[in-house]
């Protein structure tokens, strides 16, 4: 058993090493001590460790955002700024290929060579990734509650003769995260001249939010054909307040149903794998045998459908 672990492992580490050399920019190796030359004698510094261990997760992070942005989706960056994550996406990529061995050598010592090591290899590495979707739901809910009280601030200041962006740069500073965050990189981006219109519109991309999309387009058209911007802005706002009201009481007479929904999906996988850690050989049979296997299919199958249906029961569009 000790041979076959062994064996294993350097198996691992072999292929992850492949990996990271595949992921490699090309003639890396030849242009460093170029590079660090170079840079020594242009009075620049060499880079540092944390530059160089980066390096090659840099690479497969280029490669997945390019990836992703063929696709039409957001690039890792914009997903980790969305989350309000102070990560690289280098930094990222080493998080996820961390958590893979990691997950990979305790399902290796604890069960043996077998599919519990893919399953385990694979569900931490998305551990981190769904850490991230949790961070930019919780943010962009934040965002939300906040835009109501945010126009409203921003009507008073275009009232008061304020310009739109000083009326902006006012609620940044009277304000708190995460909004005020929002609006501080978009007086930052408009000080270093980038246009109204473009701002706001980077704003929107970083956040994801749709009242905000709203709200950024009627300051689109205001500023192309005209208009009281101040009392369009007390529109949307009482608009949004409304949604936002409603968006409440929907959540708190669905809040059981969605409460019965998840503890229904997630009971019978507690209950396997509590019995599979604590009693290995009494639940083993459900992988070794073709009908437990097939049970088990079968199991998570319904499981899926069923958390499906009750999601798109209790899911109301506002």
């Amino acid at each position: 058993m000790s041979g076959v672990i062994v064996f294993s492992a350097l198996g691992a580490v072999g292929v992850f090493i492949a990996c990271v050399a595949l992921a490699l920019p090309s003639r890396m190796r030849e242009s460093d001590e170029l590079h660090n030359a170079v840079a020594v004698s242009g009075g620049l510094r060499p880079p540092t460790v944390r530059e160089r261990v980066n390096q090659p997760f840099q690479a497969l992070a280029d490669r997945s955002s390019q990836r992703r942005r063929l696709n039409g989706g957001l690039t890792l960056g914009e997903h980790l700024i969305r989350a309000n994550l102070k990560l690289r996406p280098s930094e990222f990529v080493m998080i996820q290929v961390a958590f893979l061995i990691g997950g990979a050598l305790i399902s290796l010592l604890r069960f043996g060579f077998g599919p519990q090591f893919v399953i385990s290899a694979v569900g931490a590495y998305l551990l981190p990734m769904r850490y991230v979707k949790f961070r930019q739901a919780r943010r962009l809910k934040a965002l939300n509650r906040q835009l109501p009280d945010t126009m409203s601030l921003l009507s008073n200041a275009l009232k008061a003769g304020l310009s739109l962006p000083q009326a902006m740069d006012t609620v940044a500073r009277n304000t708190v995260a995460p909004i005020a965050d929002e609006l501080g990189r978009v007086i930052r981006e408009m000080n270093i001249g980038s246009p109204t219109e473009r701002a706001l519109t980077n704003m929107v991309r970083r956040t994801g939010s749709e009242d905000l999309d709203l709200i950024v387009t009627a300051i689109t058209i205001q500023a192309s054909v005209g208009g009281n911007l101040a009392r369009i802005l007390d529109s949307i706002s009482h608009t949004i307040r409304q949604r936002v009201q409603i968006k409440g009481q929907i959540s708190a007479m669905t809040a059981q149903a969605r409460a019965s929904g998840w503890v229904i999906t997630l009971l019978p996988v507690a209950v396997a794998a509590i019995l599979y850690f604590i009693t290995p050989t009494y639940f083993r049979i459900m992988f070794n045998d073709r009908i437990g296997i097939g049970l088990l299919f079968l199991a998570g199958v319904s499981v899926v459908v069923g958390n499906l249906f009750i999601r798109r029961i209790v899911n109301f569009r506002v």
